[in-house]
Parts: C-alpha cells; sequence; structure tokens
C-alpha cells in the first residue's frame, strides 16, 4: 500500500444505542469519546443508531409483504403483461 494515504486503521468499540449493545471491532472510524472495555483498555466508541442486535431483519420481527397480492392486484386493473 503507498504510505501517507490510508487513514489509520485500529480498535473501535460499536454502541447500539437501541438495543444497549456494543461491540468491538477493526474500523477507520474515528470519535473522540471513549470507553473502557472488558479487557480493560479504552477504545473511541462510536454510536450508531441501528445495528445487527436491533435491526428488524437478523432479530425476526420483520414484516413479510404481501406481493403476490399486490401483483394480482395491478394486472386486474391494467391487464396482464403481453396479452394483447
Amino acid at each position: 500500500m503507498k504510505p501517507g494515504i490510508h487513514p489509520a486503521y485500529g480498535p473501535v468499540v460499536f454502541r447500539d444505542k437501541a438495543a444497549g449493545s456494543a461491540f468491538l471491532t477493526r474500523s477507520t472510524a474515528t470519535s473522540d469519546k471513549t470507553v473502557e472495555w472488558e479487557d480493560g483498555n479504552t477504545y473511541p466508541v462510536v454510536d450508531v443508531e441501528i445495528s445487527s442486535v436491533s435491526h428488524p431483519f437478523y432479530t425476526g420481527t420483520a414484516r413479510v409483504l404481501d406481493t403476490a397480492g399486490r401483483v394480482e392486484r395491478f394486472e386486474r386493473r391494467y391487464g396482464r403483461r403481453g396479452a394483447n
């Protein structure tokens, strides 16, 4: 890699504000706020609105839309495609 053009890559704690959970990973994201982690070290912390812990898709609370009903309603209203 070319020196001097890449951002610093290091350990960062991401804290999910919706679920109240946090996880330590490596990232180029930075923050002025810090938090003391379970291992006793201090890391920069980035607050996020949603993560895999609170996202409806990953938690299994996502709603399934009735797409077949929508297609049938569209075909009734405007006719089938290619049916001349």
